[in-house]
């Protein structure tokens, strides 16, 4: 019976972890990823003093016009996850970019990929990042708010998520953004912030684009 125990365990361990493996992978067939990798190819911008890397998030705001600045591009896509991120890391590193600004992970999240997974990817990809010569800001990954789909439990995922990488940066003398100490309340994004649970509006923007101003004075941008 222990024996039967055992296999049953095993076997439950490796389906979870086939099936992560299969969820870190969709960014292939996302259509919002082929779309934007295709522009990618073309678009003509051969230098940036910032990379904005994420998802639709990051993707949903023009940069330069928000700040004020140029000089600023945006690698944004919608539905993506972080090991879509490492994928096309060439479109960042292209740009030999001084700081590159990460936020992911609820699409990763919402695909029920184990935290552990997630953390270890962006760990990856911060590393694969910072041979390039490239500094690093994480950006913590945001609530949703109480309207989104099963918001309470995904939430309690992306603050344990959050919690390893600001221990992560500190660790490793790399900044920290915790937007979600600006634009939550009782953890759960505010909803005044998103115009449909977890997508931000101008007023959550315009909060984010404060904070992201202050981390580019201080480095000198």
């Amino acid at each position: 019976m222990k024996q039967f125990f055992f296999v049953l365990i095993v076997t439950s361990s490796i389906i979870a972890q086939q099936q992560a493996n299969s969820d870190s992978f969709r960014y292939k067939t996302n259509p919002n990823y082929i779309q934007q990798m295709g522009l990618y190819e073309v678009y003509n911008t051969k230098s940036a003093d910032v990379v904005m890397l994420g998802n639709s998030i990051t993707q949903g705001v023009n940069w330069n016009e928000l700040l004020g600045r140029e000089r600023i591009v945006n690698r944004g896509i919608a539905s993506d996850v972080i090991e879509g991120f490492r994928s096309r890391l060439n479109f960042v590193f292209d740009l030999n970019p001084k700081v590159c600004f990460i936020m992911g992970g609820i699409n990763d999240i919402y695909n029920w990929i184990p935290v552990d997974t997630i953390f270890s990817s962006y760990i990856k990809l911060i590393e694969e990042i910072q041979k390039q010569k490239i500094q690093v800001v994480i950006q913590s990954t945001l609530y949703v708010s109480p309207r989104w789909n099963n918001a309470a439990d995904r939430n309690e995922q992306v603050e344990k998520l959050n919690q390893m990488l600001s221990d992560y940066a500190n660790k490793h003398n790399i900044i920290f953004m915790d937007l979600n100490s600006k634009m939550s309340f009782r953890k759960m994004l505010i909803d005044d912030l998103t115009y449909d649970g977890v997508h931000l509006n101008g007023k959550g923007y315009k909060i984010w684009g404060k904070e992201l101003d202050k981390v580019l004075k201080k480095l000198g941008l």
